[in-house]
């Protein structure tokens, strides 16, 4: 049995265990050598077990010392105690006091009674680093080159630490870090002198000076096309601008084949090659000239597959998603999204596609998988603060029969309710790129005032139009039936009834990475309509919105060739950790049935919106903000709006801090939409980040509290905010 972490709904610890695990055998002879060895070393360290005892020692604690030293003092313990392996400890120790700035040490060691190490160790002063000055410098600011000299010895310490030990490696290291610089910025024949000291005993301090010979800075030149370029001199240019713009390096030179390459590759040219030669000698004025040569080669179409390597899924799971490529001009990029559609399906631990030329200039993928463990069994506990304590049990079978179509089974248990799931998929349904989903299930919930069993089922046919955009049809079938109730019927509406309805949605996903980095925009809406003539007993439409918008404050992605500075100020390294988010929902829902006097045209509560809570307005308790019964009992309304302002910075590890800014309404009747009787929510939280998703403490603060308002509430849960 395998035990992992799997967070539910909320923050939850939970194990599972792979149906189909192997059991490992061992021999009852392979076992008992394994113990004949493991008791051989113990009596072989036994017999060499020496003493060793540090004397001196003021800076470090003997544990950490013995810690830095543990490699030698083993070898001492397995091998035995010897003068050379004595001297070996004496000047690792001395390697360790310099490396943190005790640049006098002296370690002397004795050895005693055959067996007994003694380490006399006189520390001397800790010595600091003084004033680093460069010398030569016109082209690049100094702060900017003490960054990259200080660099090797500021990772080993706080970064807000201002006197810095004196390590003389780290400062060589740092010049030749200096040094790169200069080449990473044209500087070709720059050359860095090593570090020279001026020592001062009197206040323990050291003075670096660093000169520096910056020479010609270069650029590039006039660049030449031979070969089979096919394109015009000027769009291959166009694929390379932003190199050419900046200094000449060598780096930036061999990134040149590699962009034109990706270019031609692109447009089915998979045999291409690509030389670029740079001319330094041949500088005029500092502009290097570079010689480009392309051979081409023919445009190559794609061609069979075959696949190895599967031994549940059927192999047809696999070639059916390339069989509509046969013939297709070859695309790396076509391959790529193949590629993480099936591994999206996770069926697959390892997956790979290689094409392999064959004779007519076509291009025959071979595709080798190591599929993963399709079973599990999970088993979950958690809590939230409005479900209370939750108890889950899983199965999924992501190969149901060998066709790659998962299956779950899951119930769900809380101090709220109870439910029952099975939900099916056929991500590619008849072999088509819609993806299936039905989702049947049973629930009972305890809301505040009132209960409800629910049995429904649900159907989903979603496509992808674009790697952004994302479009679906929705048929949901339920019986619903309010069980128990606290508040009066009036404000209850229909408390028995079937709905069925027919629902369009679409999502357009223009951040760059939703978790690694979610910079940009993200749309989704949501359309239903409930009738009679899909045979629904009550008739209503609704309609939902979501905008949100993700502004990380790092860096994006380095131009290739530059070197990145590892040498951040800590505040703008903090900063550059942190991410602002913008979000803003709205909905309505609107009865369709024939108004009369004798006619309850009231929405089922069920069928209404909620606000306030862990994703909404944080101020309020879950569905607690709008419009009450007279026993304080929310009952909901017809339209609803929220915003959503949140900024997260990071505190320890995985730990983060937010802060942040809620607004929201909930009006009673869908007639007159708009941003009347706003609430907001002012507070901060915790996140700690999970592959999954994060855990999320907040607390909520009212700035406008009305009568029988609480000042705030705090919310407990699993997932994004929004």
């Amino acid at each position: 049995m395998r035990f992992v972490f799997l967070p539910p709904f909320l923050c939850s610890l939970a194990f599972a265990s792979e149906l189909a695990a192997q059991t490992a055998v061992t021999r009852p002879e392979e076992k008992q050598k394994e113990q004949q060895a493991v008791a051989k070393q113990q009596e072989k360290r036994a017999q060499h077990t020496s003493t060793i005892e540090f004397r001196g020692e003021q800076a470090f604690s003997e544990k950490e010392l013995r810690s830095q030293l543990k490699e030698q003092i083993t070898t001492i313990d397995d091998y035995g105690l010897t003068a050379a392996r004595g001297d070996d400890l004496a000047f690792f120790l001395e390697v360790f006091y310099r490396k943190h700035g005790y640049v006098k040490v002296n370690v002397r060691y004795a050895i005693e009674s055959g067996d007994r190490l003694r380490l006399e160790i006189n520390e001397g002063p800790l010595m600091t680093l003084g004033t680093v000055v460069f010398e030569g410098n016109a082209a690049e600011p100094t702060q900017k080159l003490f960054d990259f000299a200080v660099g090797p010895t500021r990772e080993r310490y706080s970064k807000l630490q201002k006197n810095l030990p004196f390590v003389a490696a780290d400062l060589e290291e740092g010049a030749d870090l200096v040094h790169r610089l200069y080449i990473a910025e044209g500087f070709l024949d720059a050359v860095v002198d090593p570090p020279r000291y001026t020592y001062h005993d009197e206040t323990n301090q050291v003075d670096a000076i660093i000169a520096v010979h910056e020479g010609q800075q270069y650029f590039f030149g006039d660049v030449s096309f031979t070969g089979q370029t096919i394109y015009a001199a000027e769009t291959l240019r166009g694929q390379m601008l932003d190199l050419l713009q900046q200094p000449y390096t060598d780096a930036r030179v061999a990134d040149i084949p590699r962009r034109l390459q990706t270019y031609f590759k692109t447009r089915g040219y998979y045999d291409v090659k690509v030389e670029a030669t740079g001319a330094p000698e041949e500088a005029i004025d500092g502009r290097v000239p570079v010689e480009i040569v392309i051979s081409s080669g023919p445009i190559y179409r794609f061609d069979g597959v075959t696949v190895s390597g599967l031994e549940r899924l059927r192999p047809s799971f696999v070639t059916k998603r390339f069989s509509k490529l046969t013939g297709q001009t070859y695309s790396p990029d076509v391959l790529d999204e193949r590629f993480r559609l099936l591994m999206r399906t996770g069926l697959f631990n390892l997956l790979q596609i290689k094409p392999v030329p064959v004779e007519g200039d076509l291009l025959r993928l071979d595709i080798s998988a190591e599929e993963a463990k399709s079973k599990e069994f999970g088993i979950s506990i958690g809590y939230g603060t409005f479900q209370g304590g939750i108890f889950g049990v899983q199965y999924r079978d992501r190969d149901l029969f060998g066709y790659g179509r998962p299956i779950t089974i899951s119930a769900e248990v809380s101090q709220r309710g109870y439910k029952g799931e099975i939900v099916y998929e056929d991500p590619f349904l008849f072999d088509t790129d819609f993806n299936f989903k039905n989702q049947l299930a049973a629930l009972t919930f305890d809301y505040d005032g009132y209960s409800k069993f629910e049995l429904g089922d649900r159907v989903e046919l979603t496509r992808k139009i674009t790697k952004q955009y994302e479009a679906g049809l929705i048929f949901a079938a339920r019986h619903v039936e309010v069980t128990s109730a606290s508040i009066n019927q009036r404000f209850l509406g229909d408390t028995s009834y079937i709905v069925n309805s027919l629902g369009f949605t679409q999502t357009l996903d223009l951040r760059e990475s939703p978790f690694v980095s979610p910079r940009g925009f993200v749309v989704n809406t949501t359309f239903d309509l409930a009738s009679k003539a899909f045979g629904s007993e009550i008739e209503l439409a609704r309609g939902t919105a979501r905008l949100a918008y993700f502004l990380p404050f790092g860096p994006k992605a380095l131009t290739p060739g530059v070197v990145e500075d590892q040498t951040i100020p800590p505040l703008q390294q903090w900063f550059q950790q942190s991410l602002l988010a913008f979000g803003a929902r709205t909905g309505l829902v609107h009865s369709l049935n024939n108004s009369g006097p004798d006619e309850a045209t009231t929405i089922p509560i069920d069928e209404r919106f909620f606000n306030g809570g862990a994703t909404t307005v944080r101020s309020y308790g879950e569905r607690d903000l709008g419009p009450h019964d007279p026993k304080g009992n929310p009952i909901g309304g017809e339209f609803f709006t929220v915003f959503n302002l949140e900024y997260t910075f990071p505190i320890y590890g995985e730990l983060q801090g937010a802060l942040f800014y809620d607004a929201g309404n909930l009006l009673p009747t869908s007639e007159e939409p708009g941003v009347d009787d706003m609430h907001y929510a002012i507070g901060a939280g915790l996140r700690y980040k999970l592959p999954i998703g994060p855990i999320r403490l907040d607390y909520g603060v009212n700035p406008d509290r009305q009568p029988g308002e609480d000042i705030g509430a705090f919310h407990f849960s699993f997932g994004f905010a929004f």
